[in-house]
């Protein structure tokens, strides 16, 4: 089963319509979205997916209430963990923050993850693949991406909505797109979701921000609005 991953659309409307045209033209025949759509207004477009979304709550959505109404035409729309079971029987656990997976009792053979909007896939001792689709809106990092998930394989693959991005920060080490084993000094840099990192801020920032996790809210969202 193939299945079409994104995250941290951040209201960037053109990219979320980048991101549909990509997940019908590889044929998913799933999308799962790790949180922050943000807007209501960015509903309307995935009704363009060819495919069913679930979806889960980040933590810089603005209107909830709204958002689950607009999602009820689409797709599915939960608080996360949001437990899913592929066609082929791959179970798959769906968060905005790695650190929702805390306790969480359930067995999983594919972890979703997004919040610090850097594109990762990796394997951790256990076998099982985490799977962080990196920003779909490329706000904080000038690289769009989303993930396309081979359940038959157990791999994914990261892939770029804009050409040429991946070239633009080709030099920064927060963007590894193939998969990759979890290594200790990763895991313990990574488990709170707080590595920061220098990269390509948008063109309207003057510094670079960490996206360090305190809780939610605006004072730390990982990316800088324009």
């Amino acid at each position: 089963m193939r299945i079409g991953i994104l995250a941290d659309t951040h209201d960037h409307l053109g990219n979320l319509r980048l991101a549909v045209e990509r997940f019908n033209a590889e044929r998913v025949e799933l999308v799962l979205f790790a949180g922050d759509l943000v807007s209501t207004f960015c509903v309307p477009l995935l009704r363009n997916l060819r495919a069913p979304i679930i979806a889960c709550y980040g933590d810089n959505e603005g209107n909830k209430p709204g958002l689950e109404a607009g999602f009820s035409l689409v797709g599915r729309l939960s608080e996360p963990p949001v437990a899913v079971t592929a066609s082929d029987g791959t179970r798959i656990v769906l968060v905005h923050m790695k650190r929702q997976l805390r306790g969480y009792g359930e067995e999983f053979d594919v972890a979703v993850y997004a919040h610090t909007h850097r594109p990762r896939v990796e394997r951790d001792e256990a076998g099982r693949l985490w799977v962080n689709p990196g920003e779909a809106s490329g706000w904080s990092f000038g690289r769009p991406t989303a993930a396309v998930l081979d359940t038959s394989t157990r791999t994914a693959a990261i892939v770029d909505l804009v050409p040429d991005t991946r070239a633009a920060v080709s030099s920064s080490r927060c963007v590894p797109s193939e998969t990759e084993p979890i290594d200790r000094e990763h895991s313990a840099r990574d488990s709170d979701d707080n590595l920061a990192c220098a990269a390509l801020p948008p063109a309207s920032a003057t510094s670079s921000e960490s996206d360090a996790d305190s809780g939610g809210g605006s004072a730390d969202r990982p990316f800088a609005p324009v």
